[in-house]
């Protein structure tokens, strides 16, 4: 099995979008794609794939996952989303995002957020979530190698992979299914406020 530990270094799972790496002035689209692109790269699957298209930056807006742009220049706070979105659109569907995401669009409408604020304890957390899955994957592949070794007969690479990346798709599976959860939460609190 190819060294996990190559893997998640080759992956750069550290790289975010800093508060200090947005410009404070406001960028057209092909400006936001390039910084996304350029930001991003490492997080790619391969060459062909794309962080960010203006056909998705459109249908952010169109979505209402982000509020309203104006003259056709997209703000910081347009920035701190799409980031978030970027994230979030690995494992949630756009309406779950949006779901999500609805309330701060609507704080940062009425300037009831200190969306820099949020971002940064966003980001702090995403930084401690790095440090605990590279003590968790160090775990996986001890506990694999352990069922290799324990309940195979015939041990191999191969099947060492099989069981990694099926213990690895779990996990994932398990996390978005409380994240899709909580997001349920979030509309269920919302039709509840609607109906007082």
């Amino acid at each position: 099995m190819e060294d996990i530990k190559q893997i998640i270094e080759r992956l750069g799972f550290e790289t975010s979008l800093e508060l200090n790496e947005i410009p404070k002035v406001d960028l057209y689209m092909d400006q936001v794609i390039q910084l996304f692109e350029n930001k991003f790269t490492e997080s790619k699957r391969n060459d062909e794939e794309k962080v960010l298209t203006k056909t998705m930056i459109n249908n952010y807006a169109k979505g209402k996952l982000i509020f309203p742009i104006k003259n056709k220049k997209y703000s910081k706070e347009h920035l701190i989303l799409i980031s978030l979105i970027y994230q979030l659109k690995g494992a949630l569907s756009i309406n779950d995002i949006k779901v999500t995401l609805d309330e701060i669009n609507k704080k940062i409408i009425n300037e009831e957020i200190d969306l820099e604020s949020f971002y940064t304890s966003y980001l702090n957390l995403t930084s401690q979530n790095v440090v605990d899955f590279k003590k968790d994957i160090d775990a996986r592949v001890k506990d694999v190698k352990e069922e290799i070794t324990t309940n195979q007969e015939e041990s191999s690479s191969y099947l060492e992979q099989v069981l990694m990346i099926s213990s690895l798709v779990h996990m994932s599976n398990l996390y978005r299914r409380v994240a899709e959860k909580l997001v349920d939460g979030i509309g269920t609190e919302k039709e509840e406020k609607r109906q007082k």
